[in-house]
């Protein structure tokens, strides 16, 4: 191993250690118990490797976005930490809904009717109950995936009624050019609109402003596990 790869993991308890005393500041300063905000450490893209040294330090709540990077090195991760809680913060197919309900604990892109019907008809038989987050696309992009802000209602409203599943919240991610305030504010206020008390927002670059807007769950990868090496990786 080199140097610079070992340094590189020996900081990473480090960097979770600076962001939980960052998390618990931000919590404090907003009037809130630091205990109120879930720490969700992003893997994308990150090996089994980089995580061991996390793992080490205690952490045990984690996420990755896409259903087969996680199957390819969580199982082996989890019969060494048992206690991992793992959450799909990316966006889902139906063809993957039996594996994620099998390998996750908490999928927090529930967008549509058919990924609702899927996870929940899947939970049904495997006899397993997931946190499940309604993603609402607050910016209206056409490239990214979420409900639109004004079908969220009714997404939830199926939920519930028709399908008769347990939500757990919303969850958001805010245009990259635009104040992320913003869009933390409207998911607050529909999440209170809709009796929904989880909200998974704020990554890397605005977890701390997004605990001021009531934040239960945080989406932290890069000021933890350090800088992606492939493009296009979310902050």
């Amino acid at each position: 191993m080199s140097q610079a790869m070992t340094e590189t993991l020996q900081a990473a308890p480090a960097r979770l250690a600076d962001v939980s005393a960052r998390i618990a500041t931000a919590a404090r300063t907003a009037g809130r118990d630091p205990t109120s905000v879930e720490l969700i450490a992003i893997t994308k893209t990150f090996g089994a490797g980089d995580i061991v040294p996390v793992l080490e330090a205690g952490h045990r709540t984690f996420g990755e976005n896409r259903v087969q990077e996680g199957r390819a090195k969580w199982p082996t991760l989890r019969e060494r930490w048992p206690g991992v809680g793992l959450h799909l913060v990316g966006a889902l197919q139906t063809n993957k809904a039996r594996e994620a309900v099998q390998l996750f604990d908490a999928i927090h892109s529930i967008d549509r009717a058919r990924i609702a019907e899927a996870v929940g008809q899947e939970m049904a038989k495997q006899g397993r109950r997931l946190q499940l987050f309604v993603q609402v696309n607050t910016g209206e992009e056409t490239q990214k995936a979420g409900s639109a802000p004004r079908e969220t209602a009714d997404l939830v409203r199926f939920c519930r009624e028709d399908l008769k599943l347990e939500l757990a919240g919303l969850m958001c991610i805010p245009p990259l050019d635009e104040e992320p305030g913003v869009h933390f504010a409207f998911l607050a206020k529909l999440a209170g609109e809709l009796g929904l008390k989880g909200l998974s927002m704020g990554m890397s670059a605005d977890f701390e402003k997004a605990i001021g807007f009531g934040a239960t769950h945080v989406r932290v990868g890069s000021d933890i596990f350090g800088q992606r090496s492939r493009p296009g990786s979310p902050r």
